[in-house]
């Protein structure tokens, strides 16, 4: 039986900048910061001898875990990579007052893709990049109304 979404895995190139920036641009709180190794870590990952740095940061019900490898080495991915490629495109983050957020980030050099845009039935959405060019969306929904209409624009968006 599937229960849910438990987190978003994310390989970063220097821990500490990357707990950084989500404790900071996004409010997340860090939950846990170690180092990880062993045959177990390597099994799951797929990769021979995995060791590194992982950090776990949280907000509500959206958890990060944050790796730092030090083996194997990372291949370098494109910062401007683009979104349509394969693989995982982005994370959401719903927040309220997008505007406000997405100025304050903007103030403080966090590179979107553009302003705030505002779809039919009030869903408003942006998507920015981390250091390492990891995509995330910041995401408004409309306040709910006694019919539930909320609900019915989330789905067609």
């Amino acid at each position: 039986m599937i229960m849910g979404l438990n987190h978003v895995g994310i390989s970063v190139s220097n821990l500490d900048r990357a707990i950084e920036f989500y404790t900071q641009m996004l409010e997340m709180e860090v939950a846990a910061v170690f180092p990880f190794s062993g045959p177990l870590y390597s099994q799951v990952m797929g990769l021979e001898n995995a060791r590194g740095r992982l950090g776990v940061v949280r907000k509500g019900a959206l958890q990060l875990e944050l790796f730092e490898f030090a083996h194997p080495s990372a291949a370098h991915k494109d910062a401007n990579h683009s979104v349509g490629d394969r693989g995982i495109s982005h994370f959401a983050v719903e927040v309220s007052r997008i505007e406000a957020i997405y100025e304050r980030l903007l103030a403080a050099g966090v590179r979107f893709h553009c302003p705030v845009v505002t779809f039919p039935g009030g869903v408003k959405a942006t998507y920015g990049r981390d250091q390492d060019g990891n995509v995330f969306e910041l995401l408004e929904l409309p306040q709910a109304s006694a019919s539930g209409e909320a609900a019915d624009t989330v789905r067609s968006f």
